[in-house]
């Protein structure tokens, strides 16, 4: 007999927290948070030709209409076909390519079957689902309900900085293999960045610390790492000295910091410093980390695709206007992008697809995992209870 010798097995006797069943949300969210807004595309890239996404597992097009941007359900309703591989016949629609129906692209109406005639008895009586969208930071927003509420304001979702400073941005939206969630708990994940990222060539001439000591501070919609220690080299016991110092790289400080993470700044932008941010790594629902460095803040949004793919958004901002723009783009287009968009943050992808939990064993450093897990699990169940909808209906959806 096998009995007792599978994974599900091993952890029944193992010590320690294997499975998510801590956070049931969390556990159930592998198609993503739904009732919250995600980029979905460059606004420069949407036109007048329908375009498939899918998002938390819905099948999504996008249009573009007298500069208005419009999301439908990407199904017509006769046989299936997807919309996105129609056009438009008559402005403010799109039409399917196999029988011509026509959908009114804000009401998701059916106007019109082309080859049904004017008088087609369906015309108003058919429909396809619409989706709320909205433009920020230069890219293109749908909202995935929950049930059928309204949308809450988008600027109520975005970092609050961003909705309030000028800034000037570069960023990547790229499809990635991986469930979102290990995406998104690979960016606040306290410990990989020493290691994994030490051969970074972003981080060539800078060392990384090689363990810390960390507590996870929250603050409004929030949670913070904080750190408390930062250790640069370490004996291990039977092992030997490790060390992520080398002789090319800047000698490290000797104080602990939390702006940056591989030394305390000289001077820090001023809209920077105004935020006061209690460390320089946060996270917010539905997936949205923060990770502030003296003069840019880089954010990354895990958009779920479905439970094995995810979109990455990574977004570079730098709180600056005027002839000074020039110079941000002529090093994030000339360096940045390829060095921690590309290489840096290729290395993240790495691993996010070939994670494989659970069954996990969390370490110390993981209470920014355990943390995060928290807040989803506490926000989404005030989400619940605020659209109406129970569990039942969130796993329907």
């Amino acid at each position: 007999m096998t009995t007792g010798e599978g994974p599900k097995s091993r952890s029944r006797t193992a010590p320690g927290r294997q499975d998510w069943s801590s956070w049931p949300h969390y556990d159930g969210a592998a198609q993503g948070f739904r009732g919250y807004w995600y980029p979905v595309t460059w606004s420069s890239h949407l036109t007048g030709k329908p375009q498939p996404f899918t998002i938390c597992g819905e099948k999504i097009t996008l249009i573009r209409d007298g500069g208005t941007a419009y999301a439908l359900h990407n199904r017509c309703p006769h046989r299936g076909v997807p919309l996105s591989e129609g056009d438009q016949q008559f402005p403010g629609t799109v039409s399917c390519p196999y029988h011509g129906w026509t959908f009114d692209l804000p009401t998701g109406r059916l106007s019109a079957v082309i080859t049904d005639g004017p008088g087609c008895r369906l015309t108003g009586k058919v429909s396809v689902r619409t989706y709320a969208v909205e433009e920020r930071l230069g890219m293109v927003w749908v909202y995935i309900p929950l049930a059928d509420e309204e949308p809450h304001p988008i600027d109520e979702q975005l970092p609050e900085e961003l909705v309030s400073n000028p800034f000037v941005m570069g960023g990547r939206i790229e499809p990635r293999g991986g469930n979102w969630r290990f995406a998104c708990e690979n960016g606040f994940d306290e410990g990989h960045a020493k290691y994994l990222h030490r051969t970074a060539l972003w981080r060539l001439f800078k060392p990384m610390p090689t363990w810390n000591v960390t507590r996870i501070v929250p603050r409004g919609r929030w949670i913070y790492r904080v750190q408390d220690e930062v250790h640069w080299e370490a004996d291990f016991p039977g092992v030997g000295h490790w060390s992520n110092k080398r002789w090319w790289k800047m000698q490290p400080p000797k104080e602990t910091f939390n702006i940056g993470n591989t030394g305390k700044a000289d001077s820090i932008n001023p809209t920077i410093e105004a935020q006061d941010f209690p460390g320089f790594a946060s996270l917010s629902m539905p997936g949205v980390l923060r990770i502030v460095y003296p003069n840019f803040i880089h954010y990354e949004f895990y958009v779920p695709v479905d439970a094995d793919r995810h979109n990455y958004v990574g977004v570079m901002v730098n709180f600056t206007e005027g002839w000074s723009t020039l110079r941000f783009y002529a090093k994030y287009l000339g360096a940045i992008r390829w060095l921690f968009h590309g290489q840096f943050s290729g290395q993240d992808a790495w691993m996010v697809d070939v994670t494989d939990a659970p069954p996990e064993k969390l370490y110390r450093p993981d209470v920014s995992l355990t943390s995060w897990r928290n807040l989803s699990e506490e926000e989404y169940a005030k989400k619940l209870a605020g659209t109406g909808a129970d569990s039942s209906a969130e796993k329907e959806a």
